[in-house]
């Protein structure tokens, strides 16, 4: 038993030995002196050599979405790289449609600036600006979900699409070597132009959210920047399913209130999935949306009621109510927010139901 024991120490002194000469040999390999950067064909831009590209971009004031930090999981920052790069990396294939691939787009933060590039991004993408906020206000919706209230500076000028995101950015704490950004849907509406709010729920050894939930304080000042995304309401006569699981609620609340301020009429379902009755919150501002939007209803599920709840609304996962309610689907838009598992789930369903995938509209987070 003792030489086994000893074999497998000395196998992970091993492991772990190698994995240094790999850091120590990446970093000598990397360059450490200035890359140029020329973006859509503008005058070259002077970088550090040796980091990911999505660092240096946002070195200079350009940021790329990127909802899981730059881990190379959520697939969102991507951009053309016409010249330079090295080759396509294992970790960024999953992520890429072989058109894309065939079209030079990468993940810039799997990408190490180690040579002079030539990119294309986006000019939407050029806009996006970063801004300074104050923490106004934590409001617990449950006993793991929060609503912050995030206030601009006077003549900041942000402005966004309901159903939009933002990235926040959370300073160094605890270990942290280096800030790192978390995509969050807005809550709040486009008309409320001195704030906005975010509704983040734990996630257990979660960055951003841990730091939100255990050290962030009302008072407190941060940095976000944005809008990002294309989830927004498409304003035709299709009849729309919105399907919720979470803090997934974030962008709905931004369109609802937007289609009641504006008289949108559009006939819509809301189906807001949790696990049990602790997990619901804004239940009765959803009751306000059905009576100010014609059209509108919202429908709570239940994947596994406890017995204090006595409830006796629908039960199941979201996709098996969702799919109880609708023979057809066809001729229908579909919005969906919330986990990536749920929104893969939810996709073969309205498909099956008779949605084509170009009018199910969504933004993955992971």
């Amino acid at each position: 038993m003792g030489s086994v024991v000893s074999a497998v120490l000395v196998l992970a002194g091993l492991g772990a030995f190698l994995a240094l000469l790999l850091v120590l040999a990446e970093k000598r390999l990397a360059s450490s002196g200035p890359v140029r950067l020329r973006i859509n064909q503008g005058e070259p831009r002077e970088v550090e050599g040796g980091e990911p590209l999505l660092s240096a971009l946002k070195g200079q004031g350009i940021f790329i979405p990127s909802a899981c930090g730059g881990r190379g999981s959520c697939g969102l920052c991507k951009v053309r790289i016409l010249e330079g790069g090295g080759p396509l990396l294992p970790t960024e294939t999953p992520h890429l449609s072989p058109e894309e691939i065939d079209n030079q787009v990468r993940l810039s933060c799997q990408v190490k600036v180690r040579e002079a590039m030539a990119l294309e991004i986006p000019e939407s993408l050029l806009e996006v600006e970063e801004y300074p906020v104050r923490v106004e206000a934590l409001t617990p919706c449950t006993y793991d979900t929060v609503k912050v209230r995030l206030g601009f500076e006077a003549d900041a000028g942000f402005s966004f699409r309901a159903g939009q995101y933002v990235q926040v950015e959370t300073p160094i704490y605890d270990g942290l070597s280096e800030p790192v950004y978390r995509a969050y849907s807005i809550s709040s509406p486009p008309s409320e132009t001195r704030f906005i709010e975010l509704i983040l729920r734990r996630v257990p050894r979660g960055i951003c959210t841990t730091y939100v939930h255990e050290l962030l304080l009302a008072g407190d000042r941060l940095k976000i920047n944005g809008p990002y995304g294309d989830f927004y309401l498409r304003e035709t006569q299709a009849e729309a399913v919105f399907i919720a699981g979470g803090s997934g609620l974030a962008p709905f609340e931004a369109i609802l209130a937007d289609m009641a301020e504006r008289g949108i009429r559009k006939k819509a379902t809301l189906f807001f999935g949790a696990v049990s009755r602790r997990d619901l919150y804004d239940q009765e501002l959803l009751r306000e949306y059905e009576e100010k939007i014609p059209g509108f209803r919202a429908v709570p599920a239940l994947s596994k009621p406890a017995p204090e709840d006595q409830w006796e609304g629908e039960t199941g996962l979201i996709t098996e109510v969702v799919a109880r309610g609708y023979e057809s689907m066809a001729g229908m838009e579909g919005y969906l927010c919330g986990s990536p598992g749920m929104i893969d789930a939810c996709i073969r369903v309205l498909t099956e139901k008779g949605i084509p995938e170009d009018r199910i509209y969504f933004d993955k987070f992971s």
